[in-house]
């Protein structure tokens, strides 16, 4: 699958940094990891899957969220709550004792999730002095997130479109919105900060 990783116990003990203090890394048995855009914020699943103790371990963003050791069934699914929406890890048998880890999200695969998110979706990063912004606009609500934080500003009419300005770190920046004149094209939508374009990056990281 194009957006699974799988992994080696080395690679797992060498990139897994210390959980909660102690040094768990040795115990994580990392077979998949996806990253889920949600709500303007990325989430990191990581999900452990001991072949011999039937263990499975869900991690979102470095934090356990369901442990459950010595399971004899080795395949099937396990269903959590990513925000409002309901997931399912499903664990199929491969040939050659091997498996297959598939994420679902809100009744979609992870592959269509993640391709409607993107058409959904208008992400821009900047990086201003050592401040990091990731400013997301979801097309169909026009709610803008900021670093996974919704902000509350209002667009203001001008010809042609709308301007919302909001202020982050005494920086300003501005979210344009025009109409592109055609229909193929709808809606263009530009993001200055303290008056400098900001490149769309085009793709959910």
């Amino acid at each position: 699958m194009a957006h699974l990783t799988m992994l080696n116990n080395t690679d797992i003990l060498s990139s897994m940094p210390p959980i909660g203090g102690k040094d768990t890394a040795q115990h994580r048995e990392v077979v998949a990891r996806w990253r889920v855009p949600m709500y303007g914020k990325v989430y990191e699943i990581e999900f452990e899957h001991g072949t011999a103790s039937g263990k499975r371990v869900l991690w979102i963003d470095k934090r356990e969220i369901f442990r459950r050791d010595w399971m004899f069934k080795l395949v099937g699914e396990d269903m959590f709550k990513l925000e409002d929406k309901r997931c399912i890890i499903r664990v199929d048998p491969l040939p050659g004792f091997r498996y297959s880890y598939s994420l679902f999200v809100d009744g979609q695969s992870f592959e269509q999730f993640t391709e409607s998110q993107a058409k959904a979706l208008k992400t821009w990063e900047a990086k201003l002095g050592d401040n990091f912004y990731r400013i997301v606009l979801e097309k169909n609500t026009l709610n803008i997130y900021v670093n996974g934080k919704l902000i509350e500003e209002n667009g203001e009419f001008v010809d042609g479109g709308t301007d919302t300005t909001f202020v982050e770190d005494s920086n300003t920046f501005v979210l344009s919105a025009r109409t592109s004149g055609n229909k193929r094209d709808g809606i263009l939508h530009r993001l200055t900060v303290n008056g400098a374009e900001v490149p769309d990056s085009g793709t959910i990281n």
